[in-house]
């Protein structure tokens, strides 16, 4: 259980592909103009970090040392193409919106980081759980840049939600008269709130090992002095 534990804080934060890694930054800063855009991108991926983990992880033992790149790839490429067919068929208005990006997660490096540096090493479960947890962390990390560049940029939350939810709209946070802050919406905007989020990051992790190093002196006694006889 306390390998488990591990994997799923090194995937949501330890070792997070985005604030840590910095890993994928192509389709993060291109994707991210709204929540919605950001997350359903987010999910495609978690389902393909899920199934390749799973499928190499279950293969690595036939699989060549010599050439496990390009038979990791393929089987990426193959699991992409899935999701990619899926998201036309049942999500086409959102398929159009995301366009590119769908097929470009075969050359993510997130995916392959994984299935290279895990997967490839380690059981079915164990090598499943940290696809599943690399991509939520994927997922919220790029979910949180979409929501605050949407909201800053028009004003709005879930913009696009009736693509996915046809009974469903966005919500207007701010006043209908707010202008918008054109910038948040592009990539310089968002270079910047990323750029914020890894500075909260690091802050946080500086403030945890302080408050660490703190308590191992208050509990470290005291050096016991002896008088010469």
């Amino acid at each position: 259980m306390s390998a488990y534990k591990e994997i799923a804080w090194n995937g949501l934060w330890k070792q997070n592909s985005i604030l840590a890694q910095l890993l994928g930054l192509c389709p993060l800063l291109a994707v991210s103009t709204n929540l919605v855009n950001a997350a359903s991108l987010g999910l495609a991926t978690i389902l393909v970090m899920m199934l390749s983990n799973f499928a190499i992880s279950a293969l690595r033992a036939l699989i060549p040392y010599e050439i496990r790149i390009p038979v990791f790839i393929l089987i990426i490429a193959a699991l992409v193409t899935v999701v990619d067919l899926a998201f036309n068929a049942f999500l086409h208005d959102l398929y159009l919106v995301l366009g590119i990006f769908i097929p470009l997660i075969v050359t993510n490096c997130i995916v392959l980081a994984r299935v290279e540096a895990f997967a490839a090493k380690n059981g079915l479960r164990a090598a499943t759980m940290d696809g599943l947890m690399m991509g939520i962390g994927f997922v919220w990390v790029i979910a949180l840049l979409g929501a605050v560049r949407e909201l800053i940029g028009q004003g709005t939350l879930f913009s696009g939600i009736e693509m996915i939810f046809p009974t469903l709209s966005g919500i207007q946070v701010l006043p209908e008269s707010y202008p918008g802050f054109l910038v948040a919406i592009l990539p310089p905007g968002a270079i910047f709130v990323l750029g914020l989020l890894i500075a909260g990051r690091n802050w946080l992790d500086a403030r945890a090992n302080q408050r660490v190093r703190e308590h191992r002196l208050h509990d470290q006694p005291p050096a016991a002095t002896h008088a010469a006889a």
